[in-house]
């Protein structure tokens, strides 16, 4: 590991929150930032406290936790061109935040100057200079963003570093050179931070938009070329595009390019902390996200997956534990034995005992598949198909039939009842049940029917449904996918049903969840005697 430390800037919870869909509670963002100061980070910047209640209260309730690794710090602008800076309101909201640190943004492009702030340049200046040298009194350790700096530099280059000078001789501990449009090329970024080092000897930082796709890549740049910061978000929240995905910059700086940006026992959180944020944002968790995405180490090619098993190193860049994520192999149509052969073991099947059963399967696999089925997502229901081929499974239960009824009255309100007939061994369960709608009325007649004989069963919620269209030219006689999620106390399982009938394929769906977790539960049993 290099001796040179790069520190880690996180912005999510004052940059991030400008995305569209992001709002966090103060207590969201407590939550967040003890997180964040887990995992190593140095800085977590909170918000900006002259712009809002709720930053203000951010900064006044985590004060009172005890952080390790992280400092806080307070986010604001230079101060209004017609305040005294000592009586700024926004200047002194960053001294009421009482951090330690303070990041403050100016301009340093000179259409902002001109035509956002309609100011003169000589004006912007001293706004820059008289802002640091106020918060530097009170002994706060002052970044200072300078605003599109690339793009100012590339429009004015005197002008531009004329900002980053006056925030150097006023006292800034640190610059941060942001490409603030998300628009600089690398090759374009290197040239100009190159440039920027013969004349500005106070550290540097960088702090790079998505808008071009760019940002991870600009950020790893601008570290190989001399910044000892990087700003940036988890996930890469942020306006737009979004910022430079922290979750991709400290892997690739840390584990390939031999930084040090976080105690290297901690890389291995980025993973769950990536999936964290998502979840308190109420968004789903791409799948493709580099390192900590679902399928990032996911591999469904025959070829490669019989090439993966043979040394990991044939597709994959690092180890998928190294960052807290794991290696999935994916069974599709274009599967071969390698999948299966992996998806046995991963199922604990002793594969070898039915290797004459492994065509059977590839073939049935395909068929299914070409016929809608989808087992990427619905596991329990692939586990249960070839536990059928090898003759590994018995029947829990037999349907004798379900009808379902829909009322609609007068005044508007709809009535979705569900009865079924279903056989155990030589007995037979006649009931029913309403429900919120058709599928659950079917779901709660169902588990009514079974909880005599299998009590265990009530341990089962159901945690998502889909619906996927899977031809929509034939519109409603479309043939439908039902992907159904469940989860027990200690486990969850993905199970798929497919038909024109989109009763039937959630009935294909439910019956398979709770099939999976009775046939997971028996062995358990076995295994405990």
């Amino acid at each position: 590991m290099k001796n040179n430390k790069i520190a880690i800037f996180d912005t999510t919870l004052r940059d991030g929150t400008q995305a569209e869909k992001i709002s966090f509670s103060s207590d969201d963002k407590i939550n967040i930032a003890l997180r964040l100061d887990k995992l190593g980070v140095d800085y977590i910047e909170g918000g900006w406290p002259g712009s809002n209640p709720k930053d203000m209260e951010f900064f006044t309730k985590i004060k009172k936790k005890k952080l390790q690794n992280a400092k806080i710090v307070a986010f604001g602008s230079t101060k209004h061109a017609k305040n005294k800076v000592e009586d700024d309101k926004n200047v002194l909201a960053l001294l009421d935040a009482d951090t330690p640190v303070v990041s403050i943004f100016g301009k340093s492009w000179i259409l902002h100057v001109e035509k956002a702030l309609k100011i003169s340049p000589e004006k912007n200046l001293e706004l820059i200079k008289e802002t640091i040298g106020y918060l530097k009194k009170f002994n706060k350790e002052v970044v200072f963003d300078a605003e599109h700096f690339f793009d100012g530099y590339k429009d004015d280059s005197k002008y531009a570093m004329e900002t980053l000078k006056v925030a150097e001789s006023s006292g800034a501990d640190l610059v941060a050179l942001c490409d603030t449009n998300g628009g600089t090329l690398t090759s374009e970024l290197i040239k100009i931070i190159q440039e920027v080092k013969k004349e500005i000897n106070i550290p540097l930082g960088i702090h790079a938009h998505n808008d071009s796709g760019l940002a991870v890549a600009n950020s790893i740049s601008a570290v190989e070329n001399g910044c000892v910061q990087v700003q940036g978000t988890i996930n890469g929240f942020g306006e737009r595009s979004g910022n430079a995905d922290l979750c991709s910059v400290i892997p690739n700086l840390q584990l390939k390019a031999n930084y040090n940006c976080i105690p290297k026992e901690n890389i291995k959180e980025i993973t769950s902390l990536s999936r964290y944020l998502n979840e308190v944002a109420n968004l789903s968790h791409p799948s493709n996200l580099p390192f900590t995405g679902h399928s990032a180490f996911a591999h469904k090619g025959g070829i490669h997956v019989s090439a993966v098993i043979k040394d990991p190193r044939s597709y994959e860049h690092i180890t998928p534990e190294s960052v807290g994520n794991k290696r999935r192999v994916l069974v599709s149509d274009l599967s071969g034995r390698s999948n299966i052969n992996y998806k046995a073991d991963e199922f604990n099947i002793d594969i070898e005992k039915h290797k004459d059963k492994i065509p059977e399967i590839v073939k049935m696999l395909k068929k299914m598949e070409h016929g809608g089925f989808q087992y990427e997502a619905a596991e329990g229901s692939l586990e249960l198909m070839i536990k059928k081929i090898n003759n590994e499974f018995d029947e829990y239960f037999n349907l004798k039939g379900f009808r379902i009824l829909i009322e609609k009255n007068e005044s508007g309100q709809t009535r979705s009842e569900a009865t079924i007939r279903v056989s155990v061994g030589d007995k037979m369960e006649h009931t029913a049940a309403e429900g919120h709608g058709p599928i659950n009325a079917l779901d709660n007649a169902l588990r009514k029917a079974l909880l005599n004989f299998y009590p265990e069963i009530n341990v089962i919620k159901l945690s998502d449904y889909k619906v996927r269209v899977l031809n929509a030219k034939d519109a409603t006689a479309s043939k439908v996918r039902v992907l159904i999620d469940s989860k027990s106390e200690e486990n969850s399982w993905g199970t798929v049903g497919v038909s024109e009938n989109i009763i039937e394929a959630s009935w294909q769906a439910l019956t398979e969840s709770i099939l999976f977790y009775l046939m997971k539960n028996e062995s358990e049993n076995k295994n405990k005697k």
